[in-house]
């Protein structure tokens, strides 16, 4: 084989500096080029190249007809981010996940001025990563029944917008969505903290990671170029190789930022090193929210938390839970998250919300949204805009406003539980006084509708998939079922038909009236969540579900003791199942449940009691290692050992032929 020698580097061939200006690098790119810009908001954000990108369209009219590609638009609803790349005729389309803080950028899209895509968040993140890696596309069942799902419009904004990119695709009988990957993706803008020469780029003064090196990955596999923005430049090979977050093989320009202005961590902070780790910030600083509605509705919610468990907390109202949890001292009896790859720590809020105070980790985007899909969240707190009869949520377009979907289809569908959160009207007209919501007149819109005006979430598919699903107002509380909303809770002080019947469009299920929330919720001063958080009354560990004839037990965070404590448990079972008349299915949780082995064959007997109350029985642990140890000690006794992993799957396995066992 012949080696052409204009490709072979030689002793005397030199080493590339790849250290470029921001106006050099921009100078490369053509018209029609298809742009990845990273970025969450104002986190990440490559704001050097492109206030070049602008200069340079400005001064001569090129670049222009650019395809925008990005999970979240840069900017803060004002003079900084993409509103510099909006200028007539600089773009032709865009594809994002989240379009509410560049209302430049909506306008545009709403408008028809440029073509319009919105996608989940995740789903763009993960076919960056799909697209670099050769894979025709990303197969998912993320977006099925929501607004991306080609029935109901495949993501399209507007008229003009008519490539269809989403399709419906079934595999053994089951619907799935299939997201084409990029068949273009000609240049990348990227930042990080330090660069090498070579193009070696480290992250350590990031507060996340975002999906960096798949974009660097996709863009170079693709033959364009890779650009990265940097705060400072380290000597040839002084870079740790495990902090070099993108390789220098992938980059073809590096950019020295020209000011710390051009270059903060997020909009709310020019540097925070409690958000990349650098060090942890005493949480005692963190000042307590005022009691007012949107306290009242995080309350509300943080009595829905459960210790251990993975928590996802949407932007707006819903950060209000990291805060009552921290002031109610359970935050290390949980593990919240962020969608772009926090793990731990109490997520930010405002213009620091993505990031997070005292992480644990910070994951890949892409990684995080693979975590999420696949069910890892226990439960998701996010906002609520509108909400219809059949439990479906719009948070994305109302109108001339396109807010875009981020990541909440991705999370909302695949949590174990997910809660809407919001005030009841828009704006809420409501105050806490002593100790009751005290309702006050004037224009507002409704947000509990007969029909929302884009879906963003699927009540259907949320019933069909037996997820359970809340939505916490400051007046009252709706819980979703398979007859549609139905109204469960009502706040001190709120008159029934007037504050709430009168104010939403259908009639909520209402088979008995609604309960009183907790008057704790409305006062000033601590709830002792901490003391709820690991204590469930006796009477919460039961309920019955006539309908479906399912009986359900909930032994999570039980931790047996003596012999006493079985006797004591199991008599009341059998109590509760004997006063039901019939046989049952039943379905227990173990989450977090603790048993001696030297009182394993008690309990082993105690539970075969059941049998005769019993048609079925199922049983489910979110922990691997507890599922393992439990079938263990069932199998050892006669049991059926298996245990499922979720409480849908045991539900659903109590109704198979096969799938639910004797006690």
């Amino acid at each position: 084989m012949t080696i052409d020698p204009v490709l072979t580097r030689t002793s005397a061939s030199p080493i590339r500096d790849k250290v470029v200006t921001a106006d050099e690098a921009v100078r490369l790119i053509r018209n029609g080029d298809y742009l990845v810009v990273e970025g969450f908001a104002g986190q990440g954000y490559a704001e050097e190249l492109v206030l070049a990108l602008e200069r340079r369209y400005l001064a001569s009219g090129n670049p222009k007809d650019l395809s925008l590609v990005f999970t979240v638009a840069q900017g803060d609803r004002g003079d900084r981010g993409f509103v510099h790349l909006c200028h007539d005729g600089m773009l032709k389309r865009s594809m994002g996940g989240h379009y509410g803080m560049a209302p430049a950028l909506q306008k545009l899209a709403v408008s028809g001025g440029i073509e319009a895509y919105n996608l989940p968040q995740g789903v763009l993140a993960q076919l960056v990563r799909d697209t670099g890696a050769g894979k025709p596309g990303l197969l998912t069942r993320v977006g099925l029944g929501t607004f991306a799902d080609p029935r109901l419009g495949g993501g399209k904004v507007n008229d003009i917008t008519v490539e269809d990119r989403v399709r419906i695709m079934e595999i053994d009988g089951e619907e799935y969505l299939f997201y084409k990957a990029f068949d273009r993706l000609d240049v990348a803008f990227l930042r990080g903290t330090t660069a090498d020469p070579a193009g070696n780029v480290t992250m350590e003064k990031e507060s996340l990671t975002l999906e960096a090196l798949e974009i660097a990955i996709a863009v170079h596999n693709k033959g364009g170029l890779v650009i990265v923005q940097v705060e400072r430049i380290a000597e040839r090979g002084s870079l740790h190789p495990r902090d070099v977050k993108i390789p220098g093989v992938l980059v073809d320009c590096v950019v020295l930022a020209t000011s710390p202005e051009r270059h903060t961590q997020s909009w709310g902070s020019q540097y925070n090193p409690s958000m990349s780790g650098e060090i942890r910030q005493p949480m005692s600083r963190v000042a307590a929210m005022p009691l007012d509605p949107r306290k009242v509705i995080a309350r509300r919610a943080a009595m829905e938390l459960r210790p251990n468990s993975v928590v996802n907390l949407g932007i707006g109202v819903p950060e209000g839970v990291a805060a009552v949890a921290t002031e109610e001292g359970i935050l290390d009896y949980l593990t919240l998250t962020a969608e772009p790859g926090v793990i731990g720590g109490m997520p930010a809020g405002g213009t620091d919300f993505g990031s997070a105070v005292n992480p644990d980790a910070i994951l890949a985007q892409p990684s995080q949204f693979d975590f999420y899909d696949g069910g890892g969240l226990d439960a998701a707190f996010l906002g609520l805009a509108q909400a219809d009869q059949h439990g479906n949520v719009n948070v994305s377009r109302f109108g001339p406003r396109l807010a875009g979907a981020g990541g909440f289809i991705n999370i909302s569908q695949n949590a174990k539980a997910v809660y809407f959160l919001g005030t009841f009207l828009a704006p809420a007209h409501t105050e806490v006084v002593d100790g009751a919501i005290v309702t006050t007149q004037g224009p507002a819109a409704p947000k509990f509708l007969k029909d929302v005006d884009q879906r963003t979430f699927s009540g259907e598919y949320a019933v069909r998939s037996g997820q359970p699903v809340m939505f916490i107002t400051e007046r009252c509380v709706f819980v979703l079922t398979e007859r549609g909303m139905e109204l469960t809770e009502i706040a001190p002080g709120v008159d029934l038909q007037r504050d709430v019947l009168d104010l939403i469009e259908f009639e909520p299920v209402m088979d008995t009236p609604p309960v009183t929330m907790d008057a704790r919720i409305f006062r000033d001063q601590p709830m002792g969540l901490g003391d709820d958080l690991l204590t469930v009354p006796l009477e919460a560990r039961f309920s019955y579900d006539e309908k479906r004839n399912i009986f359900f037990l909930n032994l999570e965070g039980i931790a047996v003791r003596t012999e006493e404590d079985i006797q004591g448990a199991f008599v009341e079972i059998d109590q509760r199942l004997a006063a039901i008349g019939r046989q049952v299915n039943m379905v227990v949780n173990y989450d977090n449940f603790s048993l001696p082995p030297e009182l394993a064959d008690s309990f082993a007997a105690c539970v075969r009691t059941t049998n005769r109350y019993c048609e079925t029985v199922t049983r489910y642990t979110t922990s691997a290692f507890l599922r393992l140890k439990l079938a263990d000690h069932l199998a050892d006794r006669g049991l059926a050992p298996h245990l499922y992993e979720s409480r849908g799957e045991a539900i659903s396995a109590s109704h198979s032929p096969d799938g639910g066992t004797s006690a």
